[in-house]
């Protein structure tokens, strides 16, 4: 079975839809947000749920400028 399979190396394979990944990002992010209507006490758990949203908004962004730029295929 291995001598019939192609050698390929991990450049030549296509990445999934890049489109589908910052939509699925940006769902996420709102649904971590929500996740701060609850019934739990203190802030801590929001703290993370905000902090994880802006993560997650800050990497799509940068993902569009520097795809915008030039700087990344």
């Amino acid at each position: 079975m291995a001598g019939s399979e192609p050698v390929t190396s991990p450049d030549q394979r296509k990445p999934g839809n890049r489109k589908a990944g910052q939509i699925g990002a940006v769902v996420t992010a709102a649904l971590l947000l929500l996740m701060m209507i609850g019934n739990h006490e203190g802030n801590v758990e929001n703290i993370w749920l905000i902090g994880l949203a802006v993560g997650l908004l800050g990497i799509v962004l940068g993902d569009i400028v520097l795809r915008r730029n030039g700087l990344r295929s």
